[in-house]
């Protein structure tokens, strides 16, 4: 139990560093506004700059495909549409439990709007058990935990995909999941790992791109801070942005980190206003030489509640009309959903494994054990013990 009486010394000072904080990050803010402001004014030269010494930069950084002035107002969405969600949960594997393996199970949602049409909320359950499941990640050195998630990324792209082929709509489609498009665990892996988890979903996306439906990556509360890296080429008080020589620990202080921890979506927010986006940019990230034509843009979007960092292939930024009807859709699933895409929160809620369902999982595979002529099955001492008290 955790004991609040305890705690609560604590609170005093907690609430006098969030002050300070509060203090930094507004002159921080002040001070990215400047040079947000400078670097309208000279975008090209920047950009120039960035590309010339992209090998040399050390900080993830993106480039503005657009004017970095741009608000634009989202258009209104066509009133017959449909959109398409998938989200992912799991059972992890439990040496303590009746028997170790895992379960990935992606929550699917496909709402038809002015068609009268029923919508599609249900889920795809997997069991994985094999040794080759199981245990083919131990070969990298990665943990069956970690591989289970990756392969979850994989399998909600790939079932996406199938929905949104398999629609057979004739209205404007979006096809949508929780989360970042960029893949930044992929760095991590090895090669042969990777091919088994980024191919799929590369393969997913063409699909959708012959089926012309636009996939769209929704990030709530993004931490991300490509943009403001963006603004780092102005701050560098060096000659040129060549951090090998000038800057090659990036772990120490550098000069050019005057944003240290505003995020994107800080900035942004003093630039929009609801229902407006701002300039598209492209993400410079080295995983997305992988990706080859299907690089990832992005941009920002006011969408009422907050500043939600939208995410989309090349194929759909390159096609003026297919990134205004997506947003415009997306738009309109925020509006819906309360502040929040109303398509992914129920693709979560049909994916999410709760307490009773995890309970009846492991019921079944025990009956189906038993069956089988295997005897002494049930959970560890320990589990048994960390289930209940005693005391």
């Amino acid at each position: 139990m955790l004991d609040l009486t305890k705690i609560s010394g604590q609170m005093q000072g907690f609430s006098q560093h969030l002050t300070s904080e509060v203090a930094a990050s507004r002159q921080r803010l002040e001070l990215a506004q400047q040079h947000l402001q400078k670097a309208v004014e000279c975008q090209e030269e920047l950009i120039a700059r960035q590309e010339k010494w992209r090998d040399r930069i050390l900080f993830a950084n993106a480039t503005p495909i657009e004017p970095l002035e741009t608000c634009i107002t989202i258009p209104v969405p066509p009133k017959v549409h449909t959109v398409i969600a998938t989200d992912g949960s799991q059972i992890a594997p439990n040496h303590h439990e009746i028997a170790y393996c895992y379960l990935l199970n992606i929550g699917r949602v496909v709402l038809h709007y002015g068609q009268n049409r029923h919508p599609l909320l249900d889920s795809l359950p997997e069991v994985f058990y094999r040794p080759e499941d199981l245990y083919v990640s131990r070969q990298w050195g990665i943990r069956t935990e970690e591989w289970m998630s990756h392969r979850r990324t994989a399998s909600e792209t790939t079932v996406l995909a199938e929905l949104a082929c398999s629609a057979k709509t004739e209205a404007p489609a979006l096809a949508m999941v929780d989360g970042s498009l960029i893949y930044w665990f992929l760095e991590q892996l090895p090669m042969d790992a990777r091919d088994r988890i980024l191919p799929p979903i590369l393969e997913a996306w063409q699909q959708m791109r012959a089926a012309q439906i636009p996939i769209m990556g929704y990030l709530s509360a993004s931490r991300n801070i490509e943009a403001m890296n963006f603004l780092r080429l102005l701050a560098c008080p060096h000659p040129v942005p060549d951090c090998v020589s000038y800057c090659p620990n990036q772990l120490e202080y550098v000069p050019c980190k005057i944003f240290d921890s505003l995020r994107d979506t800080t900035l942004w927010t003093t630039q929009l206003l609801p229902g407006q986006r701002g300039p598209l940019w492209r993400s410079n990230n080295r995983i997305l030489e992988l990706y080859e034509d299907q690089t990832i843009y992005f941009c920002y979007v006011h969408v009422g509640t907050e500043i939600a960092r939208i995410e989309i292939p090349a194929w759909v930024a390159q096609n003026t009309i297919m990134l205004d009807q997506a947003l415009g859709l997306m738009l309109a699933q925020v509006q819906k959903g309360y502040g929040y895409p109303v398509a992914i929160a129920e693709a979560h809620n049909q994916a999410v494994v709760r307490g009773g369902d995890k309970a009846r999982f492991f019921a079944l595979l025990e009956q189906q054990m038993i069956k089988a002529g295997i005897k002494n099955v049930g959970i560890s001492y320990k589990e048994a013990r960390k289930r209940g008290s005693i005391a």
